[in-house]
């Protein structure tokens, strides 16, 4: 059976409003008193009520955390900075994966409110989702435009695919394609392909452009790359993200393309799970600690003084090009 607060109260010899009291912190009470409080909840293994405690003004210290996936090295890696932040400010997360999937995404809006969360960090790549615009609570996202009132934290994305497209350009490159989304949705990522058109456009080279979803399969993507690499014989590629690199690095092996011979490549992201496990590859580290730390600091602003107004409505953060083998 459960542990009631009655049976606290019993085993500590106290009332049932003096347990209550220690828990909600509330009123004068001697330090023998929370002390036998304190001792008979570890004994009975008792734990208090989050929701019967948020109905007495005090906060759930929830905070939910949507994303696309949990599965992709940089989203599983931001994720454990943010949860690693918000622990050690006394805060536990509700962790939403919300896929490419809008109707999923609105249900876990909906259980995150019945579950009365004191604020959300959103990063999923779900567009036109309207109950952003009507939530009265404190939100922050990653990437993404949710609604002008709400705050963006992500790397300088235009900075990032600079720096890939000249570190091609001084491996020789003449052919460099750009492989990522050719679709334009009013996020922060939009950037990518913008620095790519603009910086080709600087040096009076061609564009190239080999679109591919984040949301596409591997086999699709493979498919996709196949027929770049076969027709097209480009001598450079700048991912958008690292997986999507590797891919291009296995189909080259496949067709006998020697890299970075005959072939170079650059992805983005940088976390620590490719520069272990694929340190061959060049990439854009983005910042992703730190990312996690406004993330959560801007968030605990707003929980605290809900009218507060930040000073602006996009963050960017610097990232660092690490060169490696494929760029050689």
């Amino acid at each position: 059976m459960a542990v009631k607060l009655t049976d606290v109260a019993k085993k500590a010899g106290v009332s049932a409003t003096t347990v209550s009291r220690v828990i909600n912190n509330h009123g004068y009470l001697s330090d023998n008193t929370k002390q036998k409080v304190f001792a008979a909840m570890e004994e009975l293994n008792y734990q208090p009520n989050s929701l019967a405690r948020s109905l007495h003004g005090k906060k759930m210290k929830l905070i939910g955390v949507i994303f696309p996936s949990i599965t992709n090295p940089f989203f599983a890696e931001l994720i454990q900075n943010i949860e690693e932040q918000l622990f050690d400010q006394g805060y536990k997360i509700i962790l939403c994966n919300a896929g490419k999937n809008k109707q999923k995404e609105r249900e876990y809006i909906k259980m995150l409110m019945a579950n009365q969360v004191d604020g959300i960090i959103a990063g999923a790549h779900n567009l036109g989702i309207e109950e952003y615009q009507r939530l009265n609570l404190p939100i922050v996202s990653f990437d993404r435009k949710l609604s002008d009132n709400i705050p963006i934290v992500s790397c300088d994305n235009y900075q990032g695919i600079q720096l890939a497209v000249h570190d091609l350009l001084q491996a020789n490159c003449k052919h460099i394609y750009f492989l990522g989304n050719k679709a334009q949705k009013g996020n922060p990522t939009d950037e990518r392909l913008e620095a790519y058109c603009d910086t080709i456009k600087s040096l009076n080279l061609e564009e190239h452009i080999c679109s591919t979803s984040f949301s596409d399969s591997p086999l699709l993507k493979n498919m996709t790359i196949h027929k770049m690499l076969e027709e097209e014989h480009p001598d450079g590629v700048v991912a958008t993200d690292d997986l999507s690199a590797i891919l291009v690095l296995q189909e080259a092996k496949k067709l006998g393309i020697n890299i970075p011979k005959d072939l170079k490549v650059i992805g983005f992201d940088g976390t620590q799970e490719i520069q272990t496990y694929h340190s061959e590859l060049s990439t854009i580290e983005q910042p992703i600690s730190d990312m996690a730390i406004l993330l959560v600091k801007l968030l605990l602003q707003r929980i605290e003084n809900p009218e507060k107004k930040f000073e602006q409505k996009h963050y960017k953060l610097p990232v660092k090009l690490i060169k490696s083998q494929t760029t050689a």
